[in-house]
């Protein structure tokens, strides 16, 4: 299966299907996991690096640990859609530590927001400097979640390829 260019056989799968979940695992166990001796194990692995597969290794922290953050949603709208108004929007959105996630959408909304805040005062503060940066922003609605049901960032692999 060719992603980015590069073939991708069963054991680097299984590679990027471990890592997705335990990308703490030291390369010894990886390798022993997938069946290979660790050289190429390791060569494969800065092959996935290298070609742009493997974009990072980082922690996920529970929100939960922080106490009682609001999590929220919100579709966006733009005043209008030439190119340099989304290149304006979404240079702006990178400047916004709380909008963890930003999507660009089709169907009648241009965008769409996953923000964390400390509580949704510090939400409405946010839009409304959001507001006031002429950025565009025509319209947004808001989806405060009350309660998170499934979260991953896992790509199901076996379903994939």
């Amino acid at each position: 299966m060719p992603v980015l260019g590069l073939k991708l056989d069963d054991r680097d799968i299984a590679i990027l299907a471990i890592l997705q979940t335990e990308g703490r695992i030291t390369k010894a166990a990886l390798a022993q996991r997938v069946n290979l001796s660790p050289t190429p194990c390791w060569e494969r692995l800065k092959r996935l690096e290298q070609a742009g597969i493997i974009e990072s290794y980082e922690a996920r922290l529970s929100l939960k640990a922080f106490g009682a953050l609001s999590i929220i949603l919100v579709e966006v709208e733009l005043d209008s859609h030439r190119a340099e108004d989304f290149d304006r929007f979404e240079v702006a959105v990178q400047s916004y530590p709380e909008i963890l996630e930003c999507w660009a959408v089709g169907g009648g909304l241009d965008y769409i927001l996953k923000i964390v805040t400390k509580d949704v005062d510090h939400y409405q503060r946010l839009i409304d400097h959001m507001l006031e940066a002429n950025i565009g922003l025509r319209r947004y609605f808001t989806y405060v979640v009350t309660k998170p049901v499934k979260s991953t960032a896992a790509l199901p692999l076996d379903k994939l390829f």
